[in-house]
């Protein structure tokens, strides 16, 4: 399923049981019968039509929304051995444990908004039809310790575009996991129709400008003044990549 496709269902009774999949993160079969004032068989052959449409994913009686994030990817550098792969709900606490760190030692707003979002909602994933949220993280020995976030509105004139925030442990840096972490978030981005991914970020923050110039982005431009950090007035760097020539598309 495209992550631009945004869901639309034959029956109101459909669109419920996807939403309170999608909300939930994962749900168990026995789950949904306790929710839904349905008979069991109406139930089931929503299900069986979410699955045949793309929306659904079911193993072992555990169903999920259906997104196609490809497979985990182990790597090395500098003597430590990391994985990337598509986040699970279960990394939830480890990823907001990340988040809050990184977001503390740099100012980093936009990542702080969306840990709060997480913290609040406690769903990792989120499509539907008013916004599609995608996380991978890196992991070392089953600890996250670096994630990518995308985020996509519904709404028409920006659905080709992505937010994107990102960052590793301070002592994780150096191996790099950022890297392998931008690839596969962009990567997926582009796979998945968007066309141009874009973020902000405090101008102080010189490491991650010169990161993200490193990985080809560039600045579009400065909102000076714009967020103020411990009574200090700083500026607002704006930054983006095209992952597709506007000219072309």
């Amino acid at each position: 399923m495209q992550v631009q496709q945004r869901p639309e269902f034959e029956t109101e009774d459909r669109k419920r049981i996807y939403e309170y999949v999608e909300r939930n993160g994962v749900v168990e079969r026995g789950e949904l019968d306790d929710e839904f004032a349905m008979d069991v068989d109406r139930i089931e052959l929503e299900l069986s039509d979410l699955i045949d449409e793309g929306f659904l994913d079911e193993r072992d009686g555990i169903y999920r929304i259906a997104i196609d994030v490809g497979e985990p990817t182990t790597h090395e550098g500098d003597g430590v051995e990391f994985t990337v792969r598509p986040a699970k709900q279960g990394d939830l606490r480890g990823l907001i444990h990340v988040m809050r760190t990184v977001s503390e030692e740099g100012a980093y707003l936009t990542a702080e908004s969306v840990m709060d979002l997480l913290d609040h909602e406690e769903v990792v994933f989120r499509h539907n039809d008013v916004e599609s949220r995608m996380f991978f993280v890196a992991t070392v020995d089953d600890d996250v310790v670096g994630w990518v976030h995308l985020d996509s509105p519904n709404f028409a004139k920006l659905r080709h575009t992505a937010e994107l925030t990102m960052g590793v442990l301070e002592e994780y840096r150096g191996h790099g996991i950022g890297s392998h972490l931008m690839e596969r978030g962009l990567d997926w981005a582009a796979s998945n129709g968007y066309e141009k991914v874009y973020q902000s970020i405090p101008a102080t923050n010189q490491d991650a400008v010169r990161f993200l110039e490193d990985h080809r982005w560039e600045t579009e431009a400065i909102r000076r003044a714009h967020f103020k950090i411990d009574d200090e007035y700083v500026a607002e760097q704006q930054m983006a990549v095209m992952l597709q020539d506007p000219m072309l598309g």
